[in-house]
């Protein structure tokens, strides 16, 4: 972040321990240029504290959240005993996350030679429509150039925001998987099987793929992978009745099951 900018009350800061005194500790706040933060005693830990460096000593990495926010003083009074485990933990995988993108857009920079200034902008542009840098890198994973067109960023820039997040970022994706089961008597019968089971890929959509295997007549399996479950089942339903569809019109017989039930004879 910019080292003009200043947290907001409430907002989890992550923080590092520079000075241990008896009535608290001096911070120096991680994501905002170093400025200062402090915590008294009473902000250390719910109860009574008798001494500090029970629970902090000189730089450690803490999270903690903001209680008051003097930019005329430039001071900052933060809480540690506000933040629960799951606050710290989220907090300090946003904070390596947003290192890693910050490293990740120093590499944009080397490989598109761009200029200090465009490259603040860009960080600019990124937050503002991401949230936050990494976020902008997993959008370039999971959807491509899509979220980038009405941001006016160069084209060279966005290819290699792409090529850099498709190298670097691991996608949760999740996958499902639907069966269907196929007959057709007419001569041309193999024939309308195998267009029907195509229209299935066509159900297309950015990120999501679509596969199917036979698991033996007459049964096929139609597994979607997806970044989300709701993705991934909103695909299947539309895949599945795609197949179903086209062999009812091409005169075979067509049946959907969400799970692996037996074959009935």
């Amino acid at each position: 972040m910019d080292i003009n900018e200043w947290p907001d009350v409430g907002d989890f800061v992550v923080c590092t321990v520079k000075d241990v005194v008896d009535f608290g500790a001096y911070t120096t706040l991680e994501e905002y240029g170093g400025k200062e933060g402090f915590i008294h005693i009473s902000e250390i830990k719910a109860g009574w504290v008798k001494y500090v460096r029970d629970y902090v000593r000189e730089g450690q990495k803490i999270v903690c959240k903001v209680l008051k926010v003097d930019t005329g003083r430039r001071h900052i009074d933060l809480s540690l005993k506000d933040v629960n485990e799951h606050q710290k933990r989220a907090k300090i995988q946003d904070w390596k996350n947003e290192q890693k993108a910050a490293k990740w857009l120093q590499f944009v920079e080397e490989e598109t030679k761009i200029k200090d200034e465009e490259l603040d902008k860009l960080k600019i542009k990124l937050h503002e429509n991401f949230g936050s840098l990494h976020s902008a890198f997993e959008e370039a994973a999971i959807n491509g150039e899509a979220p980038f067109v009405e941001m006016k960023i160069k084209k060279n820039v966005v290819k290699s925001i792409l090529r850099i997040a498709q190298e670097n970022i691991k996608l949760p994706f999740v996958d499902i998987a639907g069966f269907v089961d196929l007959n057709c008597y007419l001569p041309e019968g193999i024939e309308v099987i195998k267009r029907s089971l195509m229209s299935a890929n066509e159900i297309q959509k950015e990120g999501v793929k679509v596969e199917i295997t036979y698991t033996g007549a007459p049964r096929y399996r139609i597994k979607v992978i997806a970044p989300d479950y709701k993705t991934a089942e909103s695909v299947l339903k539309n895949a599945s009745n795609a197949v179903i569809t086209t062999i009812h019109k091409l005169g075979g017989q067509g049946v959907y099951h969400r799970h692996n039930e037996s074959v009935k004879a």
